[in-house]
């Protein structure tokens, strides 16, 4: 393993845990066993550890959203599953991936490209979705309503009080699924009320 790999799974393991407010350059090399230096070296400093761990979370989640799109009918399904399965898969990236404070996407290249990626995948969803092009006014609107709902229920079930509310006899996994055929019927009907042409939303 590579002295890079070590010092992110290091990072990734705290924030899992403790959050990324816990972590430090020091902390981190003791737990990747490494010279106190090292990280330092690789990434120059917290920051640099954090925009490498965003970096890394939106690729994993572009390349999930781009095989869900283009595996057929149902992507946009397919995408909410996978947005929300990303969240409680991978909660150390998605903390700090979303975190303007964090996430490096304004102060370093690698990761804006990056989170650019995973916007962009977004768009194709509501592209094939609606059938309006990616670059249409409206479909950012579609997008950031799309990305607003399943972002907010990632984030209740990963580190709000949703888990706590589910009633006895459901599980989490059958919450996950109800809202999600919820938001893929409201996507049909309102895409069918505006006369789009979605092209590959199938019934739930």
């Amino acid at each position: 393993m590579s002295v890079q790999r070590a010092v992110l799974d290091a990072t990734l393991g705290i924030i899992a845990v403790e959050g990324p407010d816990l972590v430090s350059m020091r902390e981190v090399a003791r737990r990747a066993r490494v010279s106190h230096q090292a990280p330092y070296h690789h990434f120059g400093d917290r920051s640099g550890i954090f925009a490498a761990v965003a970096a890394e979370g939106f690729s994993i989640l572009a390349s999930e959203f781009q095989e869900a799109i283009s595996s057929g009918p149902g992507s946009a399904r397919r995408c909410f599953e996978v947005y929300v399965g990303f969240a409680l898969r991978h909660p150390a990236y998605f903390r700090v991936m979303f975190r303007s404070d964090l996430n490096g996407v304004k102060t370093h290249e690698a990761t804006r490209v990056s989170a650019d990626s995973a916007f962009g995948e977004l768009m194709n969803l509501v592209e094939h979705t609606t059938g309006r092009p990616s670059d249409d006014h409206e479909s950012f609107t579609w997008a950031t309503l799309l990305w607003s709902t399943v972002h907010g229920l990632s984030t209740l079930l990963l580190d709000g009080p949703l888990q706590a509310k589910i009633p006895s006899g459901m599980t989490m996994d059958s919450v996950i699924r109800n809202v999600i055929d919820l938001m893929v019927g409201m996507v049909e009907r309102q895409a069918e009320l505006m006369g789009l042409a979605p092209h590959d939303i199938v019934p739930s």
